[in-house]
């Protein structure tokens, strides 16, 4: 088959859409190719990756690529001997299911990841991918290929379909995907009673929509309550991009990634996600969490509701259960042991390898050393295939007692993935566990003194923004890829149907805001812009030290000051690592272009400024209808630059673009100045401000701003079923009431 070129048009509606596509792998050499072009390459490889690749031409590279002969074609030989090593001695099977926190399964991935990542050209990258994507555990494949896209320099800038949208048996509750199959079974046969109570239609354009939002809400305890946050697709998402981007066993200086500020970005990012938890929290009226305890009963249990493509549910975790039994007490020795090391050397301010070699733990530059302990990237056995990642000790201590870890048949629990940990309650509290460490090295660092919060002859004026609303909206997920295509389908290269999953959503309006400051002189300046509680979950008002690691840091950029008065606004999806809608990538694979709701509603284009960033919707907490009090914080800062190890180059992440808040461009710690302990005497600068703000959560019943919903004949759902959904409208007829006692009339 001959290359085709790509071509591509740009809709101005509503989104950007590509269409026309026919980009093929034939005998001529992949070379000059545009970044979208590589795109399609890698959307083909990934779609419907449960069966054989329903493409010819990667079909046929991968019948007729042969390693041993290619083995030229590669920066080290030793990586494809290695794998045939492994090939040879049997992969994970294809059928069962890969996981990230199983040792063998890992072990395997790796070799596959080197054998792409040192693939001479992209020509040779892709062969070798159809090569595996034909022979090894799609799970697996998905796995390498994905941290592969993510760190070889040819393909910087392509972005890969959603991890949802690959396989979204880790996203979508089963009983959604049962239904899906149920429809495929039938060729969506119209069952309008069964329709209506599920909330299923078929659209003209062959999309099946499953409401996802119709679901009996299964709890076990208060905090499912938060489940539309720790189970948000996109909040996981960054969470397993997060770990892609900076893989615990990538420790190796080839990779370049020891030269980035990759430990402090990792554990910053854990606690960001612990502060953004604790102000959802708030939103309920909800406490902190407190850390993981090994000599209680676990009280918050939790069922995933996730069946895996083998037909296996991921276990449930029952409530009150003892987390250290006979089955998992060596691990619970283990992880004292190795808490107690790396603590006792917080205290001491060194830690001794066993090799002799001595890491120092005395000097703020030294936190990058104590993060890379914790998180993996630093071994404490100066040993690359000893390296201890402290969060996989803490998973294996609490996985439900299961004891066949390194099996190819082990069934993963929640916490096992990282594309399902945040949704278990007990993960939030194992990185509260984690980051503790953290605080603590930072509790033996001298405080902020004035020189290092000032900046002279610079004045924040004053902090304004839009009113702040959050809303729940629709959102539909297109789950095709987790059912098969029968022999028909294979031949026409895609589902004769489109399945989706209309979801709920925390969503945020845009807001802007505004900063203006006063300056003596023209000067570069880095800004940072952070927003946190106000009151505690018993409305006391908190002080500095209180919520300082309860502030989250939304935005952090340069910033040239002229002389005078400087008006800086800032939109909230152009804040640093903001991302819009991921919109669908089965339409540019089926070349269409209909409209399916509001999968059509995409901020920018499909080719978005980044890999790993934070939902432009899930900027701020739920809020309340009344307000809920929070506290916008601006401080601006000079550009300092000479506070980095010897081995970190800040100009590396800078040209990678994999700056991650303000690592890229300032050499401060991330989280100043609220990463250490606040001086009270010597805190208050005129460079920063702070300012009040109030979170509004806007309720569909009440808003009059809603328009073309007519609600003259609809009434609230409530009950204990819609805990999130007041917003919720159905509609009545007399019928209805007339069924309805008294008190349930008043309810409503």
């Amino acid at each position: 088959m001959k290359f085709l070129v790509f071509a591509a048009c740009l809709a101005v509606a509503t989104a950007t859409v590509i269409k026309d596509v026919h980009i093929h792998i034939g005998k001529d050499l992949l070379v000059n190719l545009d970044i979208k072009s590589k795109e399609v390459l890698c959307m083909k490889l990934l779609n419907f990756i449960l069966q054989p690749t329903v493409y010819d031409d990667i079909r046929d590279v991968a019948r007729d690529f042969d390693l041993e002969v290619n083995m030229d074609k590669y920066l080290k030989v030793d990586v494809v001997k290695k794998f045939i090593d492994f090939y040879k001695m049997g992969f994970l099977p294809r059928g069962e299911v890969f996981v990230h926190n199983n040792e063998k399964h890992m072990d395997e991935a790796i070799v596959v990841f080197r054998m792409l990542y040192f693939a001479k050209d992209f020509d040779t990258f892709i062969r070798t991918a159809c090569f595996l994507r034909e022979r090894i555990n799609g799970g697996m494949f998905v796995y390498a290929f994905t941290t592969a896209v993510f760190h070889r320099e040819d393909c910087r800038g392509v972005i890969l379909p959603a991890p949802y949208e690959i396989y979204p048996y880790f996203f979508v509750d089963s009983h959604i995907i049962n239904k899906a199959f149920m429809l495929k079974m039938t060729k969506a046969a119209t069952d309008p009673v069964i329709f209506d109570y599920f909330g299923i239609k078929v659209t003209d354009k062959n999309v099946v929509v499953i409401d996802w939002r119709k679901t009996l809400r299964h709890t076990l305890s208060e905090h499912d309550r938060l489940n539309y946050f720790t189970e948000d697709i996109d909040m996981n998402t960054f969470f397993y991009y997060l770990h892609m981007n900076y893989p615990y066993w990538m420790t190796d200086d080839v990779y370049g990634l020891n030269k980035e500020r990759r430990g402090e970005v990792m554990m910053y990012g854990y606690q960001q996600l612990l502060a953004r938890y604790r102000l959802e929290r708030l939103s309920h009226n909800m406490c902190d969490i407190k850390m993981i305890t090994w000599d209680k009963t676990m009280s918050t249990g939790y069922w995933p509701k996730i069946r895996l493509h083998t037909g296996d549910e991921m276990p449930v975790r029952r409530n009150n259960v003892y987390l250290v039994n006979k089955y998992n007490m060596k691990y619970k020795m283990y992880v004292d042991d190795v808490e107690r090391y790396i603590r006792d050397g917080i205290t001491n301010g060194r830690i001794t390898r066993r090799d002799g070699t001595v890491i120092n733990l005395r000097k703020a530059e030294d936190f990058e050393h104590l993060a890379r302990m914790l998180l993996g990237g630093l071994g404490i056995m100066n040993d690359d295939a000893k390296v201890i990642h402290v969060v996989h000790l803490f998973r294996k201590l609490v996985s439900y007692s299961n004891y066949n870890f390194d099996k190819y048949t082990y069934i993963p629990t929640a916490l096992d993935m990282y594309s399902t940990c945040l949704r278990d309650p007990l993960f939030w509290r194992i990185m509260k566990r984690i980051t503790e460490n953290a605080v603590l090295f930072k509790k033996y660092l001298p405080k902020y003194t004035k020189d290092e919060l000032d900046f002279p002859g610079v004045k924040v004026e004053r902090i304004f923004t839009d009113k702040l609303v959050t809303f729940m909206d629709d959102y539909d997920l297109d789950i095709t890829n987790a059912l098969y295509l029968d022999s028909t389908e294979m031949q026409k290269k895609k589902s004769d149907y489109t399945y989706v999953a209309r979801m709920r959503r925390l969503n945020n309006h845009p807001f802007k805001v505004t900063i203006e400051v006063m300056s003596d002189k023209a000067v570069d300046a880095v800004v940072r812009v952070f927003y946190g509680p106000k009151y505690d979950c018993m409305g006391r008002l908190l002080n500095f030290n209180d919520k300082r690691l309860d502030m989250v840091e939304i935005d952090s950029f340069i910033y040239k000051l002229d002389t005078g008065k400087n008006t800086i606004v800032r939109k909230s999806i152009e804040m640093h690592d903001v991302i819009g809608d991921r919109p669908w990538t089965r339409r540019i694979l089926d070349n269409t272009i209909e409209n399916t709701g509001s999968v059509d509603r995409v901020v920018n284009s499909y080719w978005y400024k980044t890999r790993l960033g934070l939902p432009h919707r899930m900027l701020l907490p739920l809020g309340h209808y009344n307000g809920l009090p929070m506290q916008f914080f601006v401080i601006v800062t000079p550009v300092r630059t000479g506070l980095l190890l010897p081995t970190v180059d800040i100009n590396i992440m800078k040209d990678r673009h994999t700056c991650r808040w303000s690592s890229c461009y300032d050499t401060m710690a991330l989280g100043f100045p609220f990463d250490r302990e606040i001086d009270h005497t010597k805190f208050f600068t005129n460079n920063m401000k702070w300012v009040d703000v109030l979170v509004y959560r806007k309720d569909l019943a009440t808003s009059n701003t809603v328009k073309d919903v007519d609600m003259s004949d609809m009434v609230m759902k409530r009950d204990d079923m819609t805990y999130l959904d007041t917003d919720m409208m159905v509609r009545w007829s007399y019928k209805d009431v007339m069924m309805m006692s008294t008190d349930k009339m008043l309810r409503l």
